[in-house]
């Protein structure tokens, strides 16, 4: 099957699916980043208060880990709905609850005020955070690739990815301007809950551009020739298990190297080192802009010389720049930290996520598509990235605060990643001459692509 009842999508339909699929993941990652800088230079001390600096930052964390429990009953729940029902309406589901759970969060009455009822309804709604996220993801990928020409897979696919660092551009850009612009003391009191409340604003402006989207070509190719799955999870279970199970081994490098840099590193360099909130905060933004341009860029590459080597390259260079990074990172240096921070966050780590969409999505037919990528993306998340920051503090604890056993435990991951990308060169559904026999084409375009597998 080529096409939708015989016609294909536009260039300006594609490129506003991707656009769209870039404002709406772009919404959906501001806020929950917003949380994992607060749970990094906040909650440690609004909903914590009574821990050491250390252990509060743990227990902060924690709840930050929260938040990828729920990332496996989205990817069901979400997944089910995107193959059923459209990847549109599940799209449009999300957003709405990522919204109402922010706003909440920034209305929360702290420890102070209502005692263990603080952290406890943070993580509820962390929880449902996780939840809505998970579903986002796998939508907002098939929205971009399913629109794609074969040949450019890898570029479409990236643009929901870039959602990642422009969101992390404006949580980081407002917790910058809040820390310069406010006292700690008004920080801890009010100042934390304005991205919170920011949101609001987002979520109305994404709604609006979601609400105007057609679904996807090869959904509604599929609803048209009635062939839509009636148990996506229960077909997708009957598929061979290893390239799920591969897949998720590619995902641990990719969400440690984020977790590491875009997360443990604000409070490892203000905790650690003694550098200011707002300088690191800072450094942080600007290496994401980097990502905003290289994520393309690497998107573009992966489909001329295929997923896995772009990724594989990411993943080993993962494993060579963690202990020069740390040891660099211990100059305290604004110059120095936002160089590597570039180098690590805004070059090398988008080799891994830039192909990852189309990388995964190429691995299941459109029947089940939804449901393959949200369960190999969110349940691999779990340990990938949710535990990260918790393990890098604990690592660091046990390292004597050296960060040595971190830079271990980095090395390591990437080598699994490494050795699971090698094993999944030959599991994709989709080959050069197209879908293999059964299969429905991701995108109804009728280009030769360049090999997926190499």
């Amino acid at each position: 099957m080529s096409g939708v009842s015989g016609t294909e999508p536009s260039a300006k339909q594609r490129r506003t699916a991707a656009l769209a699929s870039a404002v709406g993941t772009t919404i959906e990652w501001y806020d929950f980043f917003i949380y994992g800088l607060a749970a990094g230079l906040v909650f440690n001390v609004v909903f914590f208060p009574e821990s050491d600096p250390l252990v509060g930052i743990l227990l902060a964390f924690g709840t930050f880990a929260v938040g990828y429990i729920g990332r496996p009953v989205g990817a069901l729940i979400f997944g089910h709905y995107g193959d059923r029902i459209g990847r549109k309406s599940a799209l449009v589901t999300t957003m709405m609850i990522m919204g109402i759970c922010t706003a909440l969060i920034g209305l929360l009455p702290s420890y102070a005020s209502i005692g263990v009822w603080a952290p406890l309804l943070l993580m509820i709604l962390r929880i449902a955070q996780g939840i809505a996220i998970a579903g986002e993801w796998g939508g907002a990928v098939l929205l971009a690739v399913e629109y794609a020409p074969r040949n450019r897979r890898g570029l479409y696919g990236s643009w929901p990815q870039i959602g990642v660092p422009v969101g992390l551009v404006l949580s980081t850009g407002v917790f910058a301007v809040l820390t310069l612009s406010t006292t700690h003391e008004q920080m801890l009191a009010w100042g934390w809950r304005i991205p919170f409340l920011f949101s609001v604003v987002l979520i109305v402006v994404g709604l609006a551009i979601r609400l105007k989207l057609m679904d996807s070509p090869a959904f509604r190719e599929l609803k048209d020739s009635g062939e839509v799955a009636k148990a996506p999870l229960k077909e997708l279970m009957k598929t061979p298990k290893t390239p799920i199970l591969l897949a998720m081994g590619t995902k641990w490098a990719e969400g440690v190297a984020f977790n590491t840099w875009a997360v443990f590193s604000v409070s490892y360099l203000t905790a650690q080192q003694g550098m200011t909130e707002d300088s690191v905060l800072i450094a942080v933004t600007i290496a994401a802009v980097f990502g905003v341009f290289f994520i393309p860029l690497w998107g573009l590459t992966s489909d001329i010389v295929g997923r896995a080597r772009v990724y594989g390259v990411g993943s080993v260079v993962l494993a060579l720049v963690a202990f020069p990074s740390f040891f660099l990172f211990e100059t305290g240096s604004f110059l120095v930290v936002t160089l590597v921070l570039i180098v690590v966050f805004g070059i090398a780590y988008p080799l891994m996520f830039a192909p990852q969409g189309a990388l995964y999505s190429e691995l299941f037919d459109a029947r089940v598509r939804y449901s393959g990528i949200s369960v190999v993306f969110q349940f691999a998340s779990i340990v990938s990235s949710g535990l990260t920051p918790m393990i890098l503090t604990f690592l660091l604890i046990r390292g004597g605060e050296s960060p040595w056993l971190i830079c271990l435990y980095i090395a390591v991951v990437a080598t699994i990643t490494t050795v699971c990308l090698y094993g999944l060169r030959n599991k994709l559904v989709y080959t050069d001459e197209g879908p293999r026999p059964g299969s429905t084409d991701l995108s109804p375009a009728a280009e030769t692509p360049v090999s997926e597998a190499r």
